[in-house]
């Protein structure tokens, strides 16, 4: 067989331009199925990370529509979130927000804002980091401190010098008008229209022992989110005897559907490139046909010294397999290639899909041997006397 590999070789560099054609199509088709899985692989690797900066070990908790039949509505009380840490396993901590909406003013400079009332930990539950100033102290939120963390961008429409740290902002209310002071500004940029209160603050100023808009729930770690979620679910029904009593997600389990559909498309396109390399095949049939109407001769006296017709078809089948194992290869080479400068120009994360590699290369020599039957076959059969004298 090594030797039928060689002699392959030999012949491709005497037939360059028919090499090169034959070699074209399964190129590109391995190339195009590369491209699309790489792609694939590298944009769930970006959504992940970027679902990882949102905390992907992280359940949020809102109000659902409540059936008729419910006896009663679901409220995020303190003694609801008694209960959850007494029914709910794998939780790490449980934060209530609300918030307030209104025009933050500083001078003549003002920005419409949604205010969240916010615990302490909210912050490092999220990775959220401040590029100036500090957090919520634990008596901030005791004692209902009139203090605020912004967003960068809020913070450059309220200074357009940049010094917002210590200044007092305005937040109107309908009527009311509340004064904070600005101790931090957040850095990044998920969160540059955001502004912040201790939730303190809301139960004092606001709303006496209010009832918390949502609630964010921390797993132990990511793998149990999902398993959280699973479990409020449950819990919420039980308690109301309502499936829609609360609305409940997790970061995770979007994570996962998302997954999901992008593999189904990334399997589906690639079966749409695989359809280019058989096309391939079929140009490298005609190419074996042709070769083998063209090397009668030389198939003649090689069955005349006492080759067999397995030795032939064997012969001709590498041939063809070495075709669409070097197509497959330069292939690999050129779909990584093309992945790695679009990646580059999306600014995404490069991630190899190295099992579709294996196959393309895989389903490539499959091409050529199964494409290569028929010719070979044709070869193997050919009386050495009559392709003797048809020379």
């Amino acid at each position: 067989m090594f030797e039928d590999f060689l002699n392959a070789l030999q012949n491709f560099r005497m037939n360059k331009t028919r090499t090169i054609l034959s070699l074209l199509g399964v190129v590109i088709g391995v190339a195009s199925v590369i491209v699309i899985t790489t792609l694939g692989e590298s944009a769930t690797s970006n959504i992940t990370g970027s679902f990882a900066s949102s905390g992907l070990d992280l359940v949020q908790i809102s109000a659902g529509f409540m059936n008729r039949r419910s006896s009663s509505a679901l409220s995020f009380t303190e003694k609801f979130r008694e209960d959850l840490w007494d029914n709910i396993p794998h939780l790490k901590q449980i934060q209530y927000t609300n918030s307030i909406s209104g025009t933050l003013n500083y001078g003549d400079a003002s920005a419409n804002v949604s205010a969240t009332a916010i615990e302490n930990g909210y912050f490092e539950m999220y990775h959220y980091t401040l590029s100036e100033g500090v957090d919520f102290s634990v008596s901030d939120n005791v004692n209902g401190a009139q203090k605020i963390i912004v967003g960068k961008d809020i913070a450059d429409a309220l200074f357009a010098d940049g010094n917002a740290l210590g200044k007092t902002a305005i937040l109107i209310q309908g009527n009311v008008r509340f004064g904070f002071e600005i101790i931090g500004i957040l850095e990044d940029s998920a969160v540059a229209k955001s502004v912040y209160i201790p939730r303190g603050f809301y139960s004092k100023k606001i709303e006496p022992n209010p009832k918390a808009a949502s609630a964010i729930l921390q797993a132990v770690d990511k793998d149990h989110a999902v398993a959280v979620e699973s479990a409020v679910k449950s819990y919420s029904e039980r308690l109301t005897g309502s499936a829609n009593s609360v609305s409940v997600m997790s970061m995770q389990s979007l994570l996962d559907q998302f997954d999901e559909i992008l593999g189904t498309v990334t399997m589906l396109l690639s079966g749409i490139a695989a359809i280019s390399l058989l096309v391939g095949g079929v140009g490298i049939m005609n190419i074996m046909i042709v070769t083998v109407t063209e090397r009668r001769k030389e198939i003649g006296i090689r069955k005349a010294l006492g080759a067999t017709p397995g030795a032939i078809r064997m012969q001709f089948l590498v041939e063809s397999a070495s075709i669409t194992l070097v197509g497959g290869f330069f292939g690999i080479l050129a779909g990584l290639g093309i992945s790695a400068v679009a990646v580059n120009v999306l600014e995404w994360s490069y991630a190899i899909k190295w099992d579709a590699c294996l196959l393309s290369f895989v389903f490539s020599a499959f091409v050529g041997v199964f494409f290569g039957l028929s010719p070979a076959a044709r070869a193997a059969k050919l009386d050495p006397v009559e392709a003797l004298a048809s020379e």
